[in-house]
């Protein structure tokens, strides 16, 4: 596991819509105040709305740093988010992707559709065949635990990279993830 003090910018997967649930948007706001106050560059998909737009605000209103990565062809479909300090325009999804994975010490899934648990999986998919070290985090802390628990101890099995995924705890996420004792 990489230190906290080398983490200096996490990616977080998240969905371009609010969800179902309110605490969604207020995990993701929460998320991105504690990495602002955690002096913790985001780096996320580029838009202005749902949930990725959430955090991303979230950590600008809180003085932190924010890069955006958006494909072209989602620019005006997820209206990237004009405040960031940095926005990335790319050709494709695969390019987003590469950046994205390159840019971040460490990443976080916060709730989303298919696009979210597809770059989720890849991210565990590299962590197991020893592409990386970096740590994956799947943050959905209201999510019914049956199908959620019984995917990640589907994942975690020996033949599988039991490392990648966060033992359980009732601490808000973003505690978890900042504690630093």
């Amino acid at each position: 596991m990489v230190p906290m003090s080398t983490i200096k910018t996490v990616c977080v997967y998240c969905g371009s819509g609010r969800g179902t649930n309110p605490h969604f948007t207020e995990g993701a706001k929460a998320f991105g105040k504690a990495l602002a106050e955690n002096g913790i560059r985001l780096v996320y998909g580029g838009g202005s709305l749902g949930l990725m737009g959430s955090v991303a605000t979230s950590v600008l209103d809180h003085g932190g740093i924010v890069t955006g990565i958006i494909p072209e062809f989602l620019r005006k479909r997820e209206k990237a988010l004009a405040r960031v300090q940095e926005m990335i325009v790319t050709p494709d999804m695969h390019e987003r992707k590469r950046l994205m994975f390159e840019r971040s010490d460490a990443f976080v899934a916060l709730p989303g559709g298919v696009g979210t648990l597809e770059e989720l999986v890849e991210q565990l998919t590299w962590k197991q065949l020893g592409r990386h070290a970096k740590p994956v985090l799947l943050a959905i802390s209201t999510i019914s635990g049956s199908h959620c628990s019984r995917w990640c101890r589907t994942c975690a099995r020996p033949s599988s990279s039991a490392s990648a995924f966060p033992s359980r705890s009732s601490r808000p996420i973003a505690s978890r993830i900042f504690c630093r004792s």
